[in-house]
């Protein structure tokens, strides 16, 4: 089975899943990824309908974003222009199967990647997003479209990276019913809490975790918990169906925290995390929040330390379940939209054979 793929931005995380895919190159259970088209504002639109050459796409990102290597091959076309409509034209391609997106994205319009998340869908493309600002803002709305269009969107890279935490909700507890959750879901935060327990200064440790490739340039959505809020919405209305928006989401940082904070909780064996959580009332109700939380060292988010992310997830059945892994990272992101692929790749097959 094949899947044409084109991929919206050339970052780290596409970067990764094209050296993912030529990695697991045969060892897919005959599954065939070729990727058909790209853009990039570094770039411009690339298109092959046969397919680009993955060992050109690594050699294009490892040179600076020179377009030599794909210039050897006389079926690539290539041009330097690119806007809005240039890549929704590209997305809407015969020769595209799934849109990856993975573009810089504002959170508060979830722009350009919503219009692009848009057109494909509506094409009745499959689209995969590691982008928290178009789910969080339009994911009814853009299930809905997918529903309408025989297409699928799917998005596990935006909560928790490449830890499963979406496909775990949907397969290993179903049979559970999950009436809230507590998570450590920014791993920037993370990192700087840590650090400040150790004695360092916070804008050195933010300074260490933006050198270190943990932090952005402007760490605000990070070390303010927008980020977090985002991914809280994602997870309570994928749980739910909350119909939740980032307003129904209290939100309050590690800004705040003082030297004094960390201190008295380490003398008192605690520690502080930023924690996004969500609970469902009795009544159908869903309140959420993300806020510092000064933890006990029994509970099982204290212990979390570094970008590892971790959610708590209380159950009917098990009662409390934690999941934890990698919260960053190129590869690491790149798996979750490897692992959205193969997943819809057996979910078109399964459709096939039952038609």
């Amino acid at each position: 089975m094949t899947f044409r793929l084109a991929l919206i931005g050339f970052g780290g995380v596409n970067q990764g899943l094209v050296a993912l895919l030529k990695a697991k190159q045969g060892k897919l259970g005959g599954l065939d990824f070729r990727i058909t088209a790209l853009a990039d504002l570094r770039l411009g639109v690339v298109s092959n309908p046969q397919g680009i050459d993955l060992d050109a796409l690594l050699a294009t990102a490892d040179s600076g974003f020179s377009t030599d290597a794909l210039r050897s091959d006389p079926s690539t076309r290539i041009s330097e222009h690119i806007d809005l409509a240039a890549t929704l034209e590209l997305v809407t391609a015969d020769y595209v199967d799934v849109v990856v997106e993975a573009t810089f994205t504002d959170p508060h319009t979830g722009e350009p990647a919503l219009s692009h998340c848009r057109a494909a869908l509506s094409h009745g493309k499959h689209v995969i997003t590691t982008n928290k600002g178009p789910i969080a803002l339009a994911q009814q709305s853009l299930t809905a479209l997918a529903a309408a269009n025989g297409a699928a969107i799917k998005y596990e890279g935006a909560v928790m990276s490449g830890t499963p935490v979406l496909r775990q909700i949907g397969t290993t507890l179903r049979g559970c019913e999950i009436n809230g959750f507590a998570g450590i879901l920014n791993g920037t935060s993370n990192f700087v809490l840590d650090r400040l327990a150790q004695g360092h200064d916070f804008d050195a440790a933010v300074r260490e975790a933006q050198q270190l490739g943990y932090a952005e340039a402007d760490p605000s959505a990070d070390l303010g918990g927008g980020d977090v809020q985002l991914k809280v919405v994602i997870l309570a209305n994928t749980l739910w169906q909350a119909g939740l928006t980032r307003a129904d989401v209290p939100c309050r940082g590690i800004t705040g925290l003082t030297s004094t904070d960390i201190r008295a909780a380490q003398a008192a064996g605690r520690s502080w995390r930023l924690v996004g959580a969500a609970t469902r009332h009795p009544d159908g109700s869903v309140s959420a929040s993300v806020e510092p939380r000064e933890l006990p060292a029994g509970h099982p988010l204290a212990a979390i330390g570094g970008v590892t992310n971790a959610i708590t997830f209380d159950t009917d059945v098990l009662g409390g379940v934690t999941i934890s892994g990698p919260g960053a990272g190129r590869v690491e992101t790149a798996f979750a939209v490897l692992s959205d692929l193969i997943e819809l790749a057996e979910q078109t097959r399964g459709q096939e054979v039952q038609a």
